[in-house]
């Protein structure tokens, strides 16, 4: 029986690269007969994508192959639409020969059968470069079934609203079949609200996941269950649940990474259990020096043992610097309230740059998480039954909040809607305390929901689970099962 390959076109931030590599090899644990070739974009000075590679070809030699396809240019935009618009200009022809190659090279004599593509969020365009070759594509979304049911959503309200499609701040809150709430437009990401560039973009995106043959999503359906009942197969493609899927072996891959997570694993072991509150926003959660004095002030009004990771954006420099060894980090004293770092000793502890974020949320001594809502974090703070509070920062995390306070009741909400660097949006000291302190009780119903979910989302990746069932579904409707 011939073996089947899967090509992979995967983003290689970390928060793209790790889930979908950790999906391709829950795929080749499912059938022997699954080869992975993964085509990749990357910088040669992309340290953490280098060392997650190597250690990928450590572990499955015989069942992963990767090829590199150079850098044409590195702008560092963090806006949808402009990813997007990098991959159309620069990088999609230079795929769609190493595609062409890959292809051409099968023949009827090869022991290995060309079964299809998966492509990452932003590489959705290159579905029209399978069906130019009538292969099969599929799309691994790494956010959740809510924000498929939002592509879904634009294609549908598309059709009813010919004349004015676009989304307005004014709008009454949108009915979206995958919430059972209706979902206001200050949750909705900001993107959506720029007719000329995000919402066409957007638009454009929603409709390659509709031409794809299959949809995975990064999540269990006991955690979605009511956007997974309103999937129609008829007038969609089938989605399937694989999650979660987390990279919870993931180890530091710089020597000063591995000195911080020592200094950091240190300190928490020095603390009693579910004491620490976790304050972390992600590789571009930054803050303006006068948050960051509210943050302090609130932390401290809590009484709570905390570990913050800050980085903060000075208002001289937009962008976060890329030369800048603490990673884009402009810090100084006069940042926190007077005396505020002598007044923590013991107590709490700063981390300026990278955290060792899935080994802090496992261990122990963490009692709770603020975090920016993005939803490899939401994953892992399930996975290890950590409540949290939420504070997006941009994109679809603004839903993923809204998601998990009013639609799950799995966190407890600070913000749905902030704004990051935005002098004018400020979330103050006493709201912080207040969150701090309702997330923190023992006896909150958040905590007693999230414990209860962590023990589901485990069983959901195990034999007869529900993710482990959804896989071999798709496995199957991949290359059948014989």
């Amino acid at each position: 029986m011939k073996n089947v390959e899967l090509i992979f076109v995967p983003q290689t931030s970390k928060g793209h690269l790790i889930p979908i590599l950790e999906f391709a090899k829950r795929l080749v644990d499912h059938n022997n007969r699954i080869l992975i070739t993964v085509v990749l974009v990357k910088s040669p000075f992309d340290s953490f994508a280098n060392a997650y590679i190597e250690s990928i070809k450590a572990s499955k030699p015989d069942r992963f192959k990767f090829i590199n396809v150079p850098l044409i240019a590195d702008h560092h935009r963090q806006s949808f639409e402009d990813h997007v618009i990098d991959l159309m200009e620069t990088h999609l022809p230079l795929l769609k020969n190493v595609v062409t190659d890959i292809s051409s090279s099968k023949s009827s004599l090869n022991s290995t059968t060309f079964t299809g593509f998966v492509f990452d969020l932003l590489f959705v365009p290159l579905v029209d470069v399978a069906h130019e070759f009538n292969i099969p594509s599929y799309v691994f979304l790494t956010a959740n079934a809510g924000f498929l049911s939002l592509l879904f959503h634009l294609t549908t309200r598309r059709g009813e609203t010919r004349d004015i499609p676009e989304f307005k701040r004014s709008n009454p809150d949108e009915l979206i079949s995958g919430f059972i709430n209706p979902v206001p437009s200050s949750v909705l990401p900001s993107d959506l609200f720029d007719k000329d560039n995000g919402y066409p973009t957007y638009m454009m995106i929603a409709q390659k996941f509709k031409a794809a043959k299959g949809i995975m999503v990064n999540t269990f359906e006991e955690l979605e269950p009511y956007a997974f009942s309103n999937f129609s197969i008829g007038r969609n493609p089938p989605v399937y649940s694989v999650g979660p899927v987390l990279d919870i072996n993931c180890r530091p891959h710089t020597e000063s990474n591995l000195a911080q997570h020592k200094k950091v694993m240190k300190w928490l072991d020095e603390q009693p259990q579910s004491s620490v509150i976790f304050l972390c926003f992600g590789s571009f959660g930054r803050f303006l020096a006068p948050q960051v004095k509210e943050i302090a002030l609130g932390l401290e009004q809590s009484g709570y043992r905390f570990l913050w990771s800050l980085c903060v954006q000075s208002l001289s420099t937009p962008e976060p610097s890329q030369n800048d060894a603490l990673g884009g980090v402009h810090y100084n004293e006069d940042m926190f309230p007077e005396g505020f770092t002598e007044r923590i000793q013991g107590k709490g502890m700063m981390i300026y740059g990278w955290a060792p974020q899935v080994e802090i949320l496992a261990h122990e001594a963490i009692g709770a998480f603020v975090s920016h809502c993005g939803w490899n974090s939401i994953l892992e703070s399930l996975w290890f039954g950590v409540p949290m509070v939420t504070w997006p920062m941009y994109s679809e995390q603004k839903m993923n909040a809204f998601k998990m306070v009013k639609e799950l009741g799995l966190a407890v909400e600070l913000r749905l809607n902030y704004e990051q660097l935005n002098i004018d949006n400020v979330v103050t000291a006493n709201e912080i305390e207040k969150a701090v302190k309702q997330v923190m009780d023992d006896c909150s119903e958040v905590r007693k929901k999230v414990k209860e979910m962590a023990k589901i989302a485990r069983k959901a990746i195990v034999n007869g689970g529900s993710s482990f069932l959804s896989i071999q579904k798709l496995i199957d409707d991949m290359i059948g099962k014989n």
